[in-house]
């Protein structure tokens, strides 16, 4: 998305405050039988605005958007657009749906062309909208491809730009982003919040908080029923907490420890294990400090950092949920086969690891290690070579060059003794849609040769694991997506491997679910197993111990992820601003345009100056455009500012991924 609109001269128009409401609902119930998925919803959004839906995997979330896309009928209540019932007003909205809905046999401009046939746009006006489109999403080179040959960053903003089509006014996005990389992700937002600027109100729902930080407004739904609403700001700010960052030796025994001091009258709100760190919630620091220093002192842990920052919005988001009686899945295990005594050794090697095919090489001389207890995530754009080598160092896919070496051997990587050793968890659902949760996981069990004895044992917990306990004989192809993901986790991990490789493992769970997968990884790696799992949430990525980018077949950055972001030069200033959206367009005129980022009312400039003459360049640049700062201050590099960056200065040298 290379183009911006341009900017006008007069102030970029901002969602009113109180403005009139453009979708509303009112006292919306939807039930299917006995299931209430919708109980009495009230929510109003305003023109121009990007308003967020959070919430739990079946938090209602998906029911109220067919309801507004006028595809199925609410049970009772009212659901209006432009004050007209939303069957009525059809004409004037755009719906995504959470799963791919155009058609792969059909090329990027056949797929527009269809949508715009069925919404009766004229042929000369989908031409020329659809051309504005692929131009406005960099995808004007690519109009003659195969849709199905899209990565999903592609696939997304095709999907997007068949609904902008027919020109609707109110555009609706059923967790649009998930299964797309970050760098496809930020020029999406970026798409956004142009549209808005230009009129259209955009209502959409995603299981990533830190794209919940760019809407206007958010809405906090759970079982079917809206919590809160407000700012990103009111939400983080209505916790009345800090987020504390403890750095100690043992980050296992750690957690142990300031888990038991989780809960009313006590000194923590919560407790999170990265990669590197403890994020621990408390009311107030100074307190948390103390409890941190009794509790690791009396255990003879030494604490090597502790920093004060601001809580995110998923520290909101669990905090919420834990309050309304939810909790994070900790049954154990049942494991009857420790990996400890190889911790430290190598599991997974790689020198020099290449593979072609044909002319086209898509892994360029790699070379990596991942040791047994150890979490390695291995990030890139869609494109970048990741599944290709994931399918090297597991065995899938013969190397055209180079060396590995995998549970101690380098010879036959596909002997029935190295696959017993290994699990895999693919990018795509790897179960059968069409057999039940309990017939796919007793296939699996057969495969991986767990022994009788164990099998109902571990299929018990993979059920309470997934929260699918007495839903066995459910067919597998009916969950929702999240709770697929848990399925397939579940049948990966119960013979105990010693190496597992996990495809991006939490693509479209939430953020509760997202806890329990990193709690149990947590847990594998400290029982030695070694993991190596790729994502494209970067939040998450932060809970891995050390970290490789991956930029068109080339590993070109490596280590842990507090590490990485304090090798990055330059230094990150945000800025409160008047006019956000016209300040972000300026900015991108005079720089690089990965250097500016916007999220709701918050803008981001990355500058390679020191902190004082950022802030006094951009607010120069910026009060010349007649744009007025309101307040600045530095902040810490997030991993996705890292990541964009390593990217496109890759690119810059030239280092271009598949999908270009």
């Amino acid at each position: 998305m290379t183009t911006a609109p341009a900017i006008s001269d007069r102030q970029a128009p901002q969602p009113a405050a109180n403005g009139a409401a453009v979708i509303e609902l009112s006292k919306l119930w939807k039930r299917y039988g006995s299931v209430q998925a919708v109980r009495g919803v009230d929510l109003h959004v305003r023109e121009r605005e990007i308003f967020g839906l959070i919430g739990p995997d079946g938090a209602g979330k998906t029911s109220s958007f067919q309801i507004l896309a006028g595809v199925m009928e609410a049970t009772s209540g009212e659901a209006r657009v432009f004050g007209k019932p939303a069957r009525e007003a059809r004409s004037e909205t755009g719906y995504l749906t959470q799963s791919f809905s155009l058609y792969p046999d059909l090329s990027v401009m056949e797929n527009i062309r269809y949508i715009g046939d069925l919404r009766r746009v004229p042929r000369a006006e989908i031409k020329k909208r659809a051309r504005r489109y692929l131009e406005m999403f960099d995808m004007d080179r690519f109009e003659d491809r195969l849709a199905g040959r899209l990565s999903g960053g592609m696939k997304q903003k095709l999907a997007l730009a068949c609904a902008l089509v027919p020109q609707p006014r109110v555009l609706l996005l059923d967790e649009p982003t998930t299964g797309v990389d970050p760098v496809s992700r930020r020029e999406f937002w970026d798409a956004l919040a142009h549209l808005a600027v230009e009129g259209l109100t955009i209502l959409i729902a995603t299981p990533y908080l830190d794209e919940a930080e760019r809407c206007h407004r958010v809405a906090f739904i759970h079982e079917g029923e809206i919590r809160q609403v407000g700012t990103p700001a009111e939400l983080r700010g209505s916790l009345h907490a800090k987020r504390l960052e403890l750095r100690t030796a043992d980050l296992g025994q750690a957690e142990r420890l300031l888990d038991k001091q989780i809960g009313d009258g006590r000194p923590f709100l919560d407790v999170q294990r990265f990669g590197d760190r403890l994020d621990v919630l408390a009311h107030s620091a100074d307190d948390a400090k103390k409890a941190i220093g009794d509790a690791l002192g009396a255990a003879g842990l030494t604490i090597d950092d502790v920093r004060v920052d601001e809580p995110t919005l998923e520290n909101t988001f669990v905090s919420r949920l834990r309050s309304m009686g939810q909790t994070i899945a900790t049954n154990p295990f049942p494991a009857r086969h420790s990996h400890r005594d190889l911790a430290g050794g190598i599991a997974i090697g790689a020198e020099k690891l290449t593979k072609q095919f044909g002319s086209f090489t898509a892994v360029k001389g790699v070379s990596l290690q991942v040791k047994y207890g150890e979490i390695y995530g291995l990030l890139g754009a869609n494109g970048a070579g990741k599944t290709t080598m994931i399918k090297m160092l597991c065995g899938l896919l013969e190397p055209t060059g180079g060396k590995m070496e995998l549970a101690g051997e380098r010879g036959n990587l596909r002997s029935p003794e190295i696959r017993e050793r290994i699990g895999y968890m693919s990018q795509k659902f790897s179960l059968y849609d069409d057999l039940s949760i309990r017939e796919n996981l007793e296939f699996f069990a057969g495969v991986y040769g767990i022994p009788e004895n164990e099998r109902n044992e571990k299929r018990g917990w993979v059920l309470e694991f997934s929260g699918l306990r007495g839903k066995q004989e459910q067919i597998t192809g009916t969950l929702p997506g999240g709770w697929k993901q848990r399925v397939a986790f579940g049948a990966a991990i119960s013979h105990e491997p010693s190496i597992l490789f996990l495809d991006e493992p939490t693509s479209g769970v939430d953020p509760l679910a997202r806890r329990a997968f990193w709690r149990m990884i947590n847990n594998l790696a400290d029982q030695g197993t070694a993991i190596l799992v790729t994502t494209h949430y970067l939040e998450e990525a932060e809970q891995c111990n050390r970290l490789g980018f991956m930029v068109a077949g080339e590993l070109v950055a490596q280590g842990t992820p507090t590490g990485i972001k304090a090798q990055q030069p330059g230094r990150l200033i945000e800025f409160v601003v008047d006019q956000p959206q016209r300040a972000a367009d300026s900015l991108k005129e005079k720089t690089e345009r990965w250097r500016v980022s916007l999220f709701g009312d918050r803008l981001h400039v990355i500058s390679d100056l020191d902190a004082a003459a950022a802030e006094k360049q951009t607010r120069e640049r910026l009060q010349a455009a007649g744009i007025q700062v309101l307040s600045a201050k530095e902040q810490r590099y997030s991993l996705e500012d890292v990541f964009i960056r390593v990217v496109e200065e890759a690119r810059a040298q030239g280092k271009v991924a598949a999908e270009e």
